[in-house]
């Protein structure tokens, strides 16, 4: 298959055009109109070095909210926050710090690699989709101080998830647990998680044809506005 090199034009090549690994083209910007297409389409950007790398998996990795799985362990400390926090708690915000977990999620070390493909011009996009309200963070604090999080782009009755950190343990499990629930609350069906991970396989997530991924967002992103 061809790698597709974009300019400035406001376009994406068909997705069945990918690479077996997802890559489908490099090149083109990160701007608000782009990246809207971009998640529209199934596809989203990986940086390589300076290059912007589109991709589209096959298979790709979802999680529908209703398969949503929880664990005792993480039951068991869900319940100790509720009705009230106790002292040194964890509390559950929504798009309080956006900033902060993008930047978390760009710094926080990951076994098995070597730096991140969060680059600024990554941060500075999606902090630009936030201010216009495309782009969501949930996080989670402890004794004031964020200790967890996750952000990514709600389309439509689709988010698709980016990236989350975890500075405590069950932190990021809490952010995106309870960030799920809250989403179903508000007509969310489908959860993009873009490639496979087994952290988020214990919590639901599974594997579903691209072409299958791809009908859903077509059905499922099709009220959503435009810029």
């Amino acid at each position: 298959m061809p790698l597709f090199a974009l300019d400035k034009e406001l376009y994406f090549p068909p997705v069945h055009l990918a690479e077996p690994d997802g890559l489908l083209a490099m090149g083109g910007d990160l701007s608000a109109k782009r990246l809207l297409l971009a998640y529209q389409n199934g596809i989203f950007p990986w940086y390589e070095g300076d290059t912007i790398l589109w991709w589209c998996p096959h298979p790709r990795f979802v999680l529908f909210p209703e398969e949503l799985k929880i664990s005792k362990a993480v039951k068991s400390v869900l319940n100790k926050n509720e009705p009230a926090r106790p002292p040194g708690g964890f509390e559950f915000t929504v798009n309080r710090a956006f900033q902060e977990v993008i930047r978390n999620c760009k710094s926080i070390k990951r076994p098995g690699q070597q730096g991140t493909w969060i680059t600024e011009e990554i941060e500075k996009a999606y902090c630009r989709m936030h201010e216009l309200g495309h782009a969501h963070s949930a996080e989670v604090w402890k004794e004031g101080k964020l200790v967890g999080g996750l952000y990514g782009i709600k389309l439509g009755k689709v988010f698709f998830g980016e990236s989350m950190f975890s500075k405590v343990s069950y932190a990021s499990r809490i952010a995106f647990i309870k960030y799920v629930e809250l989403l179903k609350t508000e007509g969310i069906q489908l959860i993009d998680c873009q490639v496979y991970t087994e952290y988020l396989e214990s919590m639901g997530a599974r594997m579903i044809k691209r072409n299958e991924f791809i009908d859903l967002l077509s059905k499922l992103t099709s009220a959503s506005s435009p810029l």
